[in-house]
């Protein structure tokens, strides 16, 4: 099994010297260690020295020196609208509070699906549509810390007002 042991993010690699992609979802694309299989069905180990987010049209260079283009693939999304920016801002506030992977987008924000989620947005005015559209959420403050899927907290942490949970979707 061939490994990928190296990531670059585009444009930092020859992408007119890929010799096979891989086309993967989001949590897919922030690993460090798995087993894929290409597009002409050679298998891979992901290999790399440490976790990375890669987006849609990145670059992994295999250890025999080839390399795999990063597709981004298609998976079930909620698209967000708003009436106005002011509206949309608020809506980004609630899904930010909630520690929520957000794709930001000309006048739309893209979430995973999640039914109390959904009916929250709703209820604040929002539009939802389900859609199917690769997932890039922003990588936040804390990108560059941990796996970069949320940030971490000393025991001791405030957001500024009020108790803040952590934990489910139960507000």
């Amino acid at each position: 099994m061939l490994r990928a042991i190296e990531h670059f993010p585009s444009p930092a690699w020859p992408a007119d010297a890929a010799t096979d992609s891989l086309t993967l979802d989001f949590d897919a694309r922030h690993r460090r260690r798995l087993r894929l299989t290409s597009a002409r069905g050679e298998h891979i180990l992901l290999d790399l020295p440490k976790t990375v987010a890669m987006a849609d049209g990145d670059g992994l260079r295999l250890e025999d020196g080839r390399w795999l283009r990063v597709t981004a693939a298609a998976e079930a999304l909620l698209e967000v609208r708003c009436a106005g920016p002011e509206a949309l801002a608020r809506i980004a506030w609630h899904l930010g509070n909630r520690h929520l992977p957000s794709q930001i987008g000309d006048g739309v924000i893209r979430i995973r699906p999640d039914h109390v989620i959904e009916a929250m947005l709703v209820q604040l005015g929002a539009s939802v549509e389900r859609v199917e559209a690769p997932f890039q959420p922003e990588g936040g403050a804390y990108a560059g810390h941990g796996d970069g899927r949320g940030h971490h907290h000393r025991e001791d942490h405030a957001h500024g007002r009020g108790p803040h949970d952590h934990g489910g979707h139960d507000d």
